[in-house]
């Protein structure tokens, strides 16, 4: 029952350069990895079950207890919003060319729409992703155009309902009945690992959003709804100047760019759980480049006020943490594994009670109540220095 992992790290490097503390509140201290065992659907039906909440809020107190400069690299790069507009205006150009040009390619219209359209498509859910956490632009209203402008070149309206539950999922993350983004019972029941159904659960996951969004059961925003109506606007235009192969065009586009594609793979890499203790993972590779550090899951989670393009400083200032926890070096073979072994499957996630999470998140309080009295003393020692 073996099922070999295609994650590393470089705990034996860094584990005397971790911060310990004996008195720690929370057992999981410093890198907060649990001490339960990864679900295997060779014989388990569900979720591996945790007791306490997710480890990313506490795990930033103690990386800035280590490195408070961190806190310099918070704020938006406005140099998301200008490729927000290339983006949109490249898929919008090639729907004109499919609809309008090149009408008479079939495999060349698949062909293309996979390697370019679903590259591009991929590279609208980074886009949305960090309009989502107020990474775009100066401010959040900015930030809700710039998600409808990436939204232009995807016929569905995804960037209003991912900001609400994509938000959810930072909050309760593995908690049961309210992280939006773990598996439905269906799911976990009838793929199990059984390769070829993971294969087909994969191509179909752009539809996995929307039937796991619909099973929240909640009223649509006055957002979501300025969503619709924009979509329907935009595709209506691009309907009447592209025709409604430019339409497919960008349909396709979608399908292949967040389903079986290289740049969608970070929906299985970020918490499907390829090691046991840990529920978060990042991947560093060379593919972070042009989607723009979507890969570095662990240090977003940790610091959300970060944009992209600085995470990897954030991984810079703080190896002995990131370097320490199991990574992914390839989204490649993190399709390759999960597929090909029967060890994984939509159960390969964590989840956690409310009650628990709520509970263990009371630590939360008392963590930073400690951390602001010590650097009180901190404060209080340098400047006996100073004085003496």
């Amino acid at each position: 029952m073996s099922n070999p992992s295609p994650t590393v790290n470089q705990r034996d490097k860094y584990k005397d350069k971790l911060p310990t503390d004996p008195k720690a509140l929370d057992s999981r201290f410093p890198l907060y990895l649990g001490d339960w065992v990864k679900s295997d659907p060779r014989k388990d039906d569900d979720l591996t079950m945790d007791n306490m909440d997710e480890p990313h809020m506490k795990r930033k107190l103690a990386i800035l207890k280590e490195h408070p400069e961190i806190e310099k690299l918070y704020g938006h790069d406005s140099r998301t919003s200008l490729v927000t507009i290339v983006a949109a205006a490249a898929q919008v150009y090639f729907a004109y060319l499919f609809g309008r040009v090149w009408t008479d390619t079939f495999w060349g219209f698949l062909v293309f729409a996979y390697f370019v359209g679903g590259s591009i498509t991929a590279l609208y859910g980074v886009l949305i992703h960090e309009a989502t956490h107020n990474h775009a632009a100066p401010t959040v209203f900015l930030n809700k155009l710039v998600g409808l402008t990436a939204n232009i070149g995807i016929p569905v309206p995804i960037y209003a309902s991912f900001r609400r539950y994509h938000l959810e999922h930072h909050t309760y993350q593995g908690v049961i009945g309210m992280d939006p983004d773990l598996p439905l019972e269906w799911e976990k029941k009838l793929i199990r690992g059984n390769a070829f159904l993971k294969l087909l659960w994969l191509f179909i996951y752009p539809a996995m959003y929307v039937i796991r969004g619909a099973a929240m059961k909640k009223t649509p925003s006055t957002w979501e709804i300025y969503n619709i109506i924009f979509t329907v606007c935009s595709d209506a235009l691009v309907v009447k100047f592209c025709g409604w192969r430019g339409l497919l065009y960008l349909g396709t586009s979608l399908w292949f760019g967040y389903g079986l594609h290289p740049g969608a793979a970070h929906f299985v890499q970020e918490h499907y759980t390829f090691d046991d203790g840990q529920e978060t993972y990042s991947y560093y590779g060379i593919l972070n480049k042009p989607y723009m550090n979507i890969g570095l899951h662990n240090e977003h989670h940790d610091f959300t006020k970060v944009a992209w393009s600085r995470l990897p400083q954030v991984r810079a200032l703080a190896p002995e943490f990131y370097d320490s926890l199991s990574y992914h070096t390839s989204w490649l073979l993190v399709h390759w594994k999960f597929i090909t072994e029967p060890g994984y499957g939509p159960q390969s996630r964590l989840g956690r009670s409310v009650e628990d999470h709520k509970v263990a998140r009371k630590q939360v309080g008392k963590l930073r109540r400690k951390d602001e009295h010590a650097y009180e003393g901190m404060a209080l020692d340098e400047q006996k220095a100073k004085d003496e």
